[in-house]
């Protein structure tokens, strides 16, 4: 205890630091407290305890996670971060597959730029199909007349309340992005992904407050069923971290250079992580989950069978899905060539592997093999809700049992912590570990 409390006054001894954890901390306020503003002429209240009795599985819910609520209660900021994280998806497949895009890509900073402010204006493309589609879904979504007031039920695309709350939404939209943009450049950790992981947390209270009161008015062991919760969801935590954190070391042998009086080169290490596609997989799969319901008209049965969250046949097709996109995504994200191409610009070379298009091939080797296991622990975690459900456990609160929720929380936690503990070591303070160094998503 004694170590926490000298930790956390070491922190607050650092002026950047201080500074930049009362700045994040400010604008998670101002967007926390846009997400409780309502748009105009929607009774936001109605709306709220409706979605306290809506399943919240789904690709519906995985849009409600990301906005922290705003989705189901019409809050300004009800369209979130999923529009900017959308047209960066789609930026970041254009730079395969279109030569202009991976040679921005290849520029550096510059083209890290020029990439930026065309994910930005994708994204307003992308607002201005998602904002009106948003408003002309609610009457339809079995919300009473009563939540409309005022400004009325959207009638049509062009009517008045329509156009005044599509450009709320927009408008909303882009200022949670900008709020993101602050966090990460004067702020503390990444602030899209702060944002996502502040919007998830701001559920647990009351899933956990729903799921005590629910186990306790049972009479048959209760608090019992309570701590053996608690004590699976530690270790699913546990494996969460594992799975977040674990690498593939590669030694990488340098050139032994001496510039000034310090002796540069030697042997390192190249980190290939076990689970390098992070969420996108279980994002990817949810999204196609939901095509079977397309076809209810055509086929029940196979509506039927998808709809069915803790069904087999759900969450077998589903833990494949995410199998096939773990692959699929990582096979994106890491380039062997480019790994290897800039291993050799820089002079360093694996041991017993030739520089070049043998290093490719075997990096990539190597990728496919630590790529297996970490896809089918990943396809684990992302159908744990699935069995937590089944076992009894509330639906609000089973979804932090895994999943995007799971995932996305730990990894943005271990970023922000890594990021803390590197002023902590610049300033010759102890790290927030005893033992080793503490490695977040991008921890090399």
């Amino acid at each position: 205890m004694k170590k926490i409390i000298d930790t956390i006054k070491n922190i607050f001894k650092i002026e950047e630091l201080r500074t930049r954890l009362t700045y994040t901390f400010l604008l998670v306020i101002i967007y926390r407290l846009g997400c409780q503003i309502v748009l105009p002429g929607i009774d936001g209240y109605t709306l709220v305890e409706l979605s306290k009795n809506a399943d919240n599985s789904g690709l519906v819910g995985l849009l409600n996670m990301f906005s922290g609520g705003a989705f189901s209660s019409a809050s300004i900021f009800a369209l979130g971060v999923m529009p900017y994280i959308s047209a960066s998806i789609v930026v970041q497949l254009l730079g395969i597959f279109v030569p202009y895009f991976r040679k921005l890509q290849m520029e550096g900073e510059s083209g890290r730029r020029k990439l930026n402010q065309l994910t930005r204006y994708l994204t307003i493309a992308i607002l201005l199909i998602q904002a009106p589609a948003y408003m002309m879904s609610l009457p339809h979504q079995d919300v009473p007349v009563q939540a409309f007031f005022g400004l009325g039920v959207p009638a049509s695309w062009f009517s008045a309340s329509t156009m005044v709350s599509m450009l709320i939404l927009i408008a909303g939209s882009m200022f949670v992005m900008w709020l993101g943009e602050r966090i990460t450049d004067r702020g503390i950790g990444n602030g899209i992904s702060l944002i996502i992981m502040i919007g998830i947390v701001a559920r647990l209270p009351l899933a956990l407050t729903a799921e005590i009161g629910q186990k306790l008015t049972t009479t048959n062991g209760g608090l019992l069923f309570i701590i053996i919760e608690f004590v699976i969801w530690f270790f699913v935590l546990a494996a969460a971290i594992a799975l977040v954190q674990a690498v593939r070391k590669v030694p990488v042998q340098y050139a032994k250079r001496i510039i000034g009086n310090r002796q540069y080169g030697g042997t390192n290490f190249l980190p290939l992580k076990i689970n390098a596609a992070g969420v996108m997989p279980i994002i990817f799969a949810q999204a196609l989950m939901m095509l079977p319901m397309l076809f209810a008209g055509v086929s029940p049965t196979l509506a039927s069978m998808f709809s069915d969250y803790t069904g087999f046949w759900y969450n077998l097709v589903f833990g494949i899905l995410v199998v096939l996109f773990t692959y699929f995504y990582t096979a994106i994200t890491v380039n062997p060539q480019m790994i290897s191409e800039e291993l050799k610009k820089n002079g360093g070379f694996v041991p017993g592997v030739k520089p070049g298009k043998k290093t490719m091939e075997y990096l990539d080797s190597i990728m496919s093999k630590v790529t297996l296991p970490g896809s089918i622990f990943l396809a684990f975690i992302a159908i744990m809700p699935a069995f937590a459900r089944m076992a009894g456990v509330n639906p609000q609160f089973a979804s932090f049992f895994g999943g995007t929720s799971l995932l996305i929380t730990v990894g943005v936690v271990l970023d922000t912590l890594q990021q803390i503990e590197g002023y902590l070591l610049m300033r010759h303070y102890d790290g927030l570990m005893k033992t080793g160094r503490l490695t977040g998503r991008s921890g090399m």
